[in-house]
């Protein structure tokens, strides 16, 4: 095997190659779903937030309008979410899960919970808070 000491010192790279492997867990637990870490969070937030605008959804999860057109296009082919005008506003369109996108985020959320309870053992609670606090310094 090849030296990487100098390379494993670089924090992108560290921080890249634990993506991959929360990545491919996740996807090894949402196989059967066929949903995306993304589809699964708009479904979430939908399901928290009846009537959440596009703006909104894109906004909160820190996509462009387009990306998350094509994301809610993509659930509303699947009948797992419908857009309506919304009831809070009536310019403006809203989306409501289906009862099949309750019943897929159910499943998703068992799935969540598994992924998430494998990937905060790593860590004691005191590490764990502290991992959350220097993640969230990168994206805040």
């Amino acid at each position: 095997m090849l030296d990487r000491d100098t390379l494993d010192r670089n924090l992108g790279l560290r921080l890249r190659r634990a993506h991959g492997a929360v990545q491919r867990h996740f996807s090894d637990h949402f196989a059967t779903l066929g949903l995306t870490q993304k589809q699964v969070s708009v479904l979430w937030l939908t399901e928290d937030h009846p009537d959440l605008a596009q703006a909104d959804l894109a906004a909160t999860l820190d996509m462009d309008r387009s990306t998350t057109m094509a994301l809610v296009h993509g659930l509303e082919k699947r009948g797992l979410l419908s857009r309506s005008p919304s009831a809070v506003d009536g310019r403006r369109i809203a989306f409501r899960l289906s009862a099949a996108g309750n019943a897929i985020l159910a499943e998703a959320k068992v799935a969540i919970s598994s992924h998430e309870e494998w990937l905060k053992s790593r860590f004691d609670a005191r590490e764990l808070a502290q991992l959350e606090e220097f993640l969230a310094r990168i994206y805040r």
